[in-house]
């Protein structure tokens, strides 16, 4: 079976702006890719070549073996593509909007009834089919605009901030909704500035920065390059000096420095086992009143790759 989408060396520039450098990834079928990155990394773009909105400088693009350059129509079949705003018609209803959507694919009249029931169903809202989109809220309207994107059952669903701007319920729903189609085997491609989506949704991750795929892996790959030490925030009532000199004898910590005049901050492997020695490590000298484990995250990989924030 071939790969859902494979890219090579992906290039685009703008004048004299190199907006993506020889970018390259594979997503496999039935896997779900976060594709991560600061504001004008170069995601946007790339989204945009891959879906075939764009036309890249160099490199090429496949969609379920179909080359994207060569037989655009069939590679562009088997994508199921939800932007970042909403594109459906706010004076048409719902089930009106999967109709429109499904014509365009080319889907016949009885499968495309079909086709819109089930939909429907998946996102949570035949009781509001025929209700306008306009009047629908913010998280049914991207739970409706990612069920268009459905109706031709693509190979490779690619969701561009599939969530933002939308309640906590909503975006609930949503993710749940996105568990449901990975759970099925579709393949996802997935971009959001919520870290904790990515690591929810995404099996794989690829972290664009300025232009170029800078860190690829699953998220136990990724976090593995900051090393395996826990950061431990203790609050302690004592002889902080003294406190400081006994747990850095403790194996696995690394590090062990005061952070003010009742705080010591800790760098430690497998800190949560930890937590009795150190506790019996300071007994005499002071006592423990508060602890705050930081264990190492996507977060932090993506920080210590790109040296920004999703945000910036």
């Amino acid at each position: 079976m071939t790969d859902a989408l494979v890219c090579q060396d992906l290039t685009k520039r703008f004048d004299h702006h190199l907006a993506v450098d020889s970018i390259s990834l594979t997503i496999a079928r039935g896997e779900a890719y976060g594709l991560l990155g600061p504001n004008g990394a170069g995601k946007t773009t790339t989204i945009s070549m891959l879906s075939g909105l764009l036309r890249p400088d160099a490199g090429s693009v496949h969609v379920a073996g179909h080359a994207l350059a060569q037989d655009p129509r069939a590679a562009k079949a088997r994508i199921g593509y939800v932007p970042q705003e909403i594109a459906l018609y706010p004076e048409l209803t719902g089930r009106e909007n999967l109709r429109y959507f499904g014509r365009l694919y080319g889907l016949a009249r009885r499968a495309l009834q079909y086709r819109i029931a089930e939909v429907l169903d998946l996102v949570g809202l035949t009781g509001r089919a025929d209700d306008k989109v306009g009047d629908y809220s913010g998280g049914m309207q991207r739970r409706i605009n990612i069920g268009a994107a459905l109706l031709h059952e693509p190979t490779l669903l690619i969701l561009d901030e599939p969530t933002v701007g939308v309640d906590p319920q909503s975006r609930n729903a949503i993710l749940e909704g996105v568990d449901e189609l990975v759970a099925g085997g579709m393949s996802l491609l997935y971009t959001s500035h919520y870290m904790e989506e990515v690591e929810r949704v995404c099996q794989r991750v690829g972290i664009i920065d300025k232009g170029r795929l800078v860190a690829e892996g699953t998220k136990r790959e990724l976090v593995s390059r900051l090393g395996t030490s826990d950061r431990v925030e203790l609050v302690l009532d004592g002889d902080l000096t003294a406190a400081a000199d006994k747990l850095r004898a403790v194996a696995g910590v690394t590090e062990a420095v005061p952070t003010g005049t009742s705080s010591l901050r800790l760098l430690a492997e497998g800190s949560r086992h930890l937590l009795p020695t150190f506790i019996g490590a300071v007994e005499g000298v002071a006592t423990i009143t508060g602890v705050e484990i930081t264990e190492p995250d996507l977060e932090a990989a993506f920080l210590h790759l790109t040296g920004s924030t999703l945000r910036d």
